[in-house]
């Protein structure tokens, strides 16, 4: 079994919630969307002129009373309508395609604050390949649809609503024959939405697998190459892509029947309108001109149609994808209701308990008071919860029970609001050099900072190989540029810490890659910034905790023991054992 098929996945938004998405895209936007309505229906009367003039020239050319100069001037009121329709569906393509990419910068970001919002114990549990197909295939189809499939649809659907009124108004006869294919479309429409919805989304929960699958594979290749897992990889790779395949083979046999069946309910209209058209004249009952504009009318059907049919896939496959993107939503800890503003800085665990699955509890009934200003150390051995508390201490999760709060307001609420900020900020062993230039690295922490106070921020954290760089802050970092070895990672963001300046800093470990002299170093020049700043550090290396104003020792989620350094060692509890075996037993 593929870790993939044990791995829970985000949850897909139902139809309903899909719908009302939809709804506020266009609501947000609602100037473009009136302004396109606008446009397409003078498109589509504009269109509609023409072949009613045709069919004007047509019966007064057969009776007689039209001369050269009349014919010459219906002939140029084609021409007019013909070149007014052509500008009006240009603007309102164009509008359209504007709306379309506005609705879709406001998708990406979305995305991107909904997956940052994801609560800890879901961002840790889910499958890395599910949510980053969600945020990348997914958005790549949503942004398709946006940008063609919806400004053709929108224009096609509103032509076709024109074009048959103005054939009932023509001939109320050829109008039922107009309509003949409709309820083939309806029937084979609504057997088709029934069935591609879920095939769509098994189609895009497979591609997530596979995605998993070579995401796990690539970042484990040495381990699985140590013990030779090569072929049980390969066959788990093999059944996804299975899967994968039959999947898409699903939703390749709905658009056999789609297809075939709404092409052929389009074309027998026109068939129709002809064959009872001519009848008609033949009878005396209806005009010629009538039959040749009822005939025109079905032709421009065609165009529009097609354009429905060519992107009705497109348009399923991307709410399939729409209501994956909206998924991650329904878990992510973000609301617009109003948090009230924390009257100061002080940190109060209280009964605080967390699990990441259910009766495993994590942490359980935890108290504690940081005062600002405060250097707390966080210690106890592996497994404890030290990084799940300081993972709740910085607004990352909530807390099952009890409640963690900065200024009397709940941490959590805070980060949901976006309304933590810099407060407080959580630092951890894993560091990201973005792709950019040295000072683009820095100053995304204080985008107002200048050169003066990014090159203090580094020297502050002594990173002297800034020193050496080929261009100094303008130096291109990341993919295609200088690469930092770990320590210099490391370095680059305490530094960007330093120049954010939070008021609370909590460190899991953070310098665990320097070494023990620059570590200290750089941790008491963050803590230094500021002399009211709250440090929390959770550590192995027991030194920070010496250096610490209090030490919290945890075993088994709970908070066994705080006090001083001096006090733990006298009191010779847990503490004084793992200062003993730190420093060798002595």
């Amino acid at each position: 079994m593929s870790r993939s098929d044990e791995t829970p996945r985000l949850p897909v938004a139902d139809a309903k919630a899909v719908r009302r998405a939809v709804r506020q895209l266009m609501t947000e936007d609602s100037a473009a969307v009136c302004g396109m309505l606008l446009l397409t229906c003078l498109a589509a009367l504009a269109g509609a002129a023409g072949p009613w003039l045709l069919g004007r020239i047509v019966t007064r050319v057969e009776s007689g009373d039209l001369s050269v100069s009349g014919v010459d001037g219906l002939a140029a009121a084609v021409l007019g309508f013909s070149v007014a329709r052509l500008l009006l569906t240009r603007w309102a393509r164009g509008l359209s395609h504007r709306f379309g990419e506005r609705a879709l910068a406001r998708l990406r970001e979305e995305v991107v604050d909904r997956t940052l919002a994801l609560p800890g114990r879901i961002a840790d549990g889910v499958s890395t390949g599910d949510l980053v197909t969600r945020a990348t295939l997914d958005v790549s189809t949503v942004a398709a649809t946006l940008r063609n499939a919806a400004p053709d649809i929108f224009i096609a659907g509103v032509q076709v609503v024109f074009v048959f009124a103005a054939v009932f108004l023509l001939d109320p006869l050829l109008g039922l024959c107009s309509m003949v294919g409709l309820p083939l479309v309806w029937g084979v429409s609504r057997w088709y939405l029934a069935r591609s919805r879920d095939a769509y989304l098994a189609e895009g929960a497979a591609s997530g697998e596979v995605s998993e699958i070579l995401d796990s594979t690539a970042h484990g290749a040495r381990t699985i190459e140590a013990y030779g897992l090569g072929e049980l990889r390969d066959g788990a790779l093999d059944r996804a892509v299975d899967t994968t395949y039959r999947a898409a083979m699903r939703t390749l046999s709905l658009r056999t029947v789609l297809f075939p069946v709404t092409e052929f309910a389009h074309t027998l209209p026109m068939a129709l309108v002809l064959l009872v058209g001519g009848i008609g004249y033949l009878d005396g009952a209806v005009p010629l001109g009538v039959v040749v504009a009822g005939g025109l009318y079905m032709w421009q059907l065609v165009d529009p149609l097609d354009q429905m049919l060519f992107w009705v896939e497109q348009l399923q496959r991307s709410g399939a994808s729409f209501a994956r993107i909206k998924g991650v939503g329904l878990v992510s800890q973000t609301t617009d209701a109003p948090v009230p503003v924390p009257v100061d800085d002080l940190i109060e665990v209280k009964g605080a308990g967390y699990s990441y699955l259910p009766g495993h509890e994590v942490l359980k009934d935890v108290e504690l008071r940081v005062r600002p200003g405060e250097r707390l150390a966080v210690v106890g051995r592996s497994g404890a919860g030290k990084s799940t508390l300081g993972k709740l201490l910085a607004g990352m999760d909530a807390p099952d029970t009890g409640h963690i709060l900065v200024g009397g307001v709940p941490v959590a609420d805070l980060a949901a609001a976006g309304a933590l900020g810099n407060r407080i900020v959580l630092i951890t062993q894993q560091h990201h050099v973005f792709v950019g230039t040295l000072r683009d690295n820095m100053t995304m922490a204080a985008p107002d900072a200048d050169d003066e106070a990014v090159l203090a921020a580094l020297r502050a954290v002594e990173a002297d190989w800034v020193a050496e760089l080929p261009e100094g802050l303008d130096t291109p970092l990341g993919s295609g540029g200088v690469e930092l070895g770990p320590a210099q990672a490391q370095q680059l963001t305490l530094a960007r810490v330093h120049l954010a300046d939070p008021h609370t800093l909590i460190l899991d470990e953070a310098t665990a890659l320097l070494d023990p002299t620059t570590a200290r170093r750089a941790e008491r020049a963050v803590a230094a910034v500021r002399s009211d700043r709250t440090v929390i550090a959770i550590a192995h290396r027991l030194q920070t905790a010496h250096d610490a104003d209090r030490v919290a020792v945890m075993e088994s989620g709970r908070i066994v023991e705080l006090g001083t350094h001096d006090e733990l060692v006298g009191a010779g509890g847990p503490y004084a054992d793992l200062w003993r075996s730190w420093n060798g037993g002595s």
